[in-house]
């Protein structure tokens, strides 16, 4: 590691959309890179081309940016070990597997699958699984079995061949994990897995382990699915001779369905109408999937929300800036248990930054077809009731369009001569309010009501019907400003005359 320089790595495949538990692992490599002043790298892991999906690369790179996740070298950016994406560093992952069968750590295999095929229904018939490792690879058809001669000749020949790891028969593999503290496996549960495709392209193991070390990672922070791939990539630092300069490894904990039982999948996310992607994406058969970004979340709101699902700051705090996350993080503080996704608690945290943004921002970004003082009242009118900011543009053509009905309960309970009466006199008392704005409009509604002798409680909830065709809403007040004099005017003059006779 150059200068001990705390670097990290994301380094995802560009299979489809980036799935939210890849922004979490995401987000907390860049925690911990900003916190120690190192490095934060990209680099797409596009070993396996059948898998490969255009576009995807390129919504990564947006899916990190538009959170703020900031990459400090890697795909485009650049840096000091280019190129970062895999498929470009092909020829030399064959020179690393062949450093290994010259040390007697790698060997080729040349096994079909019908050979293999073989071995496994043996094996099988005999009560046992198989598996490709010391007690069986002496059986097969690779380096070890056969001579050199033959070896060089299968080869010079243009067979098909793998090359697989020489896992040592009896060997403890030990390692300690910052989340999950020392891990203990032995290698005769691991199996001699193939380093190099037969297409000349590396496994994910042979080119993970080699890019890391020569990229100076300093930690690997990745999902725990990729706990049981840990011992054999410690396997490998030992095979090359790099233990001494081998990561640190943090295994983060799953995400969990809503309801906490198994793993937060899409179907999971279909079947609850909530998004597990970061932003929307569309698929080859032209469908799309839901976005974080798409149906209204602050990317702040998503960033607070991400960082809680396994971390905790140890304290009562709850909302955090990047900046707060940055400086309170640290993995020691990651649970080791699965983390619930729960989407309602994504959805507060929305609101509560709905809150901290200013009226006029919101203003200018949702409702630019309006004129800027009446979007700014309109905002504040909305903003503490609702969750996306969506949601205040269709409340403002709400407000713009006169009720085609009457809330049947209230009219049914609230409807009296009284508020006749109230209303009828309101109405007649509206062209007489000069400056028509919240405060004036109470102070002849309550000046009506006063010399009526009617209590404007027993009439407030049918007034908001008469206005709006709801028993329940935003500040009336405020609401009658913001439409008009001549639309409240309008509007009561319809409902006196469309409510019931009485």
């Amino acid at each position: 590691m150059s200068n001990n320089q705390v670097r990290v790595r994301f380094a995802p495949s560009p299979t489809g959309a980036l799935h939210i538990g890849g922004v979490r692992t995401a987000l907390y490599n860049y925690l911990l890179a900003k916190q120690l002043g190192g490095k934060m790298l990209l680099r797409i892991e596009d070993t396996d081309q059948t898998r490969f999906v255009e576009g995807a690369e390129k919504y990564i790179i947006e899916a990190l940016s538009w959170v703020g996740i900031t990459i400090d070298e890697g795909v485009g950016v650049g840096g000091p070990h280019e190129p970062y994406r895999q498929s470009e560093r092909k020829a030399m992952y064959m020179d690393y597997a062949m450093q290994l069968i010259n040390t007697g750590k790698a060997y080729y295999a040349f096994d079909t699958s019908e050979e293999l095929d073989t071995m496994r229904q043996t094996l099988e018939s005999q009560g046992s699984a198989f598996q490709y490792n010391a007690v069986t690879r002496v059986k097969l058809n690779n380096s070890l079995t056969l001579s050199e001669e033959e070896t060089k000749a299968k080869i010079e020949a243009g067979e098909p061949y793998v090359i697989r790891l020489k896992v040592p028969a009896k060997e403890e593999i030990r390692f300690k994990d910052i989340i999950r503290d020392w891990v203990h496996v032995h290698s005769s549960t691991i199996d001699d897995k193939v380093l190099m495709k037969s297409d000349g392209m590396p496994t994910y193991h042979l080119a993970n382990v080699v890019d890391d070390h020569l990229m100076e990672i300093s930690h690997v922070i990745r999902g725990e699915e990729w706990l049981p791939s840990a011992p054999l990539h410690i396997l490998l630092y030992r095979a090359f001779g790099w233990e001494s300069t081998m990561p640190q490894f943090a295994h983060l904990p799953l995400l969990l369905k809503p309801e906490g039982n198994g793993k937060l999948s899409k179907r999971d996310a279909d079947l609850g109408g909530f998004p597990v992607f970061p932003l929307e994406w569309t698929n080859p058969d032209g469908s799309k999937a839901l976005g974080f970004r798409e149906e209204g979340y602050l990317k702040e709101a998503l960033v607070n929300f991400l960082a809680f699902l396994g971390w905790n700051p140890g304290t009562e705090q709850e909302m955090f800036s990047m900046d707060e996350l940055i400086a309170a993080f640290s993995l020691e503080r990651i649970n080791k248990a699965g983390a619930k996704f729960d989407i309602n608690k994504a959805k507060w945290y929305n609101q509560q930054y709905l809150k901290l943004q200013s009226d006029e921002e919101l203003a200018k970004t949702y409702l630019p077809d309006f004129e800027s003082d009446k979007a700014v009242k309109i905002v504040h009118l909305f903003k503490e009731r609702v969750t996306f900011p969506q949601e205040i543009t269709k409340e403002a053509n709400n407000l713009f369009t006169a009720p085609a009905t009457f809330d049947a309960t209230i009219v049914a309970s609230k409807w009296n001569i009284d508020a006749k009466t109230g209303i009828t006199a309101f109405a007649e008392a509206l062209p007489s309010i000069e400056n028509f704005v919240a405060d004036e409009i109470k102070h002849t509604l309550h000046d009506v009501f006063e010399k009526l002798g009617i209590k404007m409680g027993k009439v407030m909830q049918m007034l908001r019907v008469a206005v709006t065709g709801a028993g329940a809403g935003p500040d009336l007040m405020l609401s009658m400003e913001i439409m008009g004099k001549d639309e409240v005017t309008a509007r009561l003059t319809k409902a006196l005359n469309e409510l019931p006779n009485l």
